[in-house]
């Protein structure tokens, strides 16, 4: 049974999220507050997050931070909830590690089904047998969910890792957009390339030498993106 923390200061949120989860046939912990998840985080590491970006210690950015600077904890998926309509502020959310976002106000269904979405991502890894693979200086390992860059390791989101397994395993292959987000990602493409173009970017952030001149992921303009050849 998949465990979910679910934070945000506004109870009926939260009560309303975790009937839906638990109908769902998961295990539903809660927090109110920054401080408060992070401690659930590190004693019991669950298996994803449903975090508010709002909160009254720690907003849901600098929380994010956090995480993803913990070794420990870096790979944990983490949707994130707000209010914000922006799409600035829903693409910093993806740019700092975030997975995905959903918009307040929300069908509870959808947060259910992105859930369901993301951790099947996630542990895809785990239930495979044991697959490497190599371009260049990158090596992925798919049983053990790591990727080394040059001989040393690099921590990826689920939705990071997803991406680079599917254009690591096709190199060469120019992929569309709507392939990578609904293959890799399990999302309609409807207006969801941004979210895409996210993780891609964080993507090179990790990979590249040069993220602003990329000798991996290739942009191949009116198409998609392709893992080149090296």
């Amino acid at each position: 049974m998949s465990r979910i923390l679910v934070v945000d200061d506004d109870h009926d949120i939260v009560r309303l999220i975790k009937a839906y989860l638990e109908r769902a046939g998961y295990l539903v912990m809660s927090a109110y507050d920054g401080e408060t998840a992070l401690h659930i985080l590190r004693r019991d590491h669950p298996d994803l997050l449903v975090l508010d970006l709002m909160l009254p210690d720690r907003d849901g950015w600098d929380l994010t931070r956090l995480i993803r600077a913990n070794p420990s904890l870096a790979e944990v998926p983490i949707i994130m909830l707000t209010a914000r309509v922006e799409d600035s502020d829903k693409i910093v959310g993806l740019e700092i590690g975030a997975d995905d976002y959903i918009t307040k106000p929300f069908n509870p269904r959808e947060v259910v089904a992105r859930v369901r979405a993301l951790l099947r991502r996630s542990q895809v890894g785990t239930r495979s047998i044991q697959h490497v693979l190599q371009t260049g200086k990158l090596i992925l390992d798919i049983g053990r969910r790591e990727l080394l860059v040059d001989g040393e390791p690099v921590e990826l989101t689920p939705s990071e890792f997803g991406l680079l397994q599917m254009l690591m395993e096709s190199p060469g292959y120019a992929f569309t957009r709507a392939e990578l987000l609904e293959k890799a990602l399990g999302y309609p493409y409807e207006g969801m390339g941004r979210t895409l173009d996210s993780h891609i970017k964080n993507l090179r952030q990790k990979i590249e030498p040069d993220p602003k001149k990329p000798t991996y992921i290739q942009t191949i303009y009116g198409v998609g993106y392709k893992l080149t050849v090296n």
